[in-house]
């Protein structure tokens, strides 16, 4: 199997950690140069007529992308260690923030980073610096509430680790580029909690590959 991905894309990143966590070695990881517009390419228009990372290709030539699917073909193909929740309670749960996490922090933040990082104008053309701006607001709604929920739980879903908690630790990852540090900001509970993510070995899964 392949795994086509970005290293410094917050949602190829998700299922780079997720495959760490699960100590899944048979994937062979490339990565797509999206700056150089690889992921417009008719090869990997091939993969995904779409044009986004990741993508998951196959033995048998089919290709997953979002990295939710792919997640969840993952826990099945590797079912240990348990990410997204043992039986329909627990996985109900843990979905429920994982979706959380992703439409109102990893969302506004990718969007306020998209539009608002002068590094990124070639994959957002044009950018629109009053969208980061309003979309920075969304995102501190969602850190909030996100401060609030670890103030009482260790993880996002609640006693353990599970996929919220890689879906949050790429999105707060990913405002580093626009200097973003959860304590300076206020959010010391994210602080904690991040900390402890980024002590994982997951959490520097595919940020060395090198982009082709």
């Amino acid at each position: 199997m392949k795994l086509y991905m970005s290293p410094r894309a917050p949602n190829p990143k998700r299922v780079c950690m997720f495959i760490a966590e699960k100590g899944i070695e048979s994937i062979e990881w490339l990565a797509v140069d999206l700056n150089a517009g690889a992921h417009r390419h008719q090869d990997f228009l091939h993969l995904n007529p779409l044009a986004r990372v990741p993508v998951l290709a196959l033995n048998d030539g089919r290709c997953i992308s979002e990295s939710r699917a792919i997640c969840s073909w993952l826990e099945g193909y590797c079912p240990d260690p348990n990410l997204m929740g043992e039986g329909y309670e627990e996985r109900a749960f843990i979905e429920m923030y994982d979706r959380y996490v992703e439409w109102y922090v990893l969302l506004p933040t990718a969007q306020w980073v998209r539009h608002g990082h002068p590094g990124l104008a070639a994959l957002e053309n044009p950018q629109f610096p009053a969208f980061a701006e309003n979309q920075a607001k969304k995102r501190e709604a969602g850190l909030e509430w996100l401060e609030k929920r670890l103030e009482s739980h260790p993880w996002v879903a609640g006693e353990r680790f599970s996929i919220a908690d890689i879906t949050a630790f790429c999105a707060i990852e990913f405002a580093r580029v626009m200097k973003f540090k959860p304590s300076e900001a206020g959010y010391h509970h994210i602080q904690r909690w991040r900390d402890s993510v980024a002590a994982r070995p997951s959490a520097t899964a595919g940020d060395q590959m090198p982009a082709r």
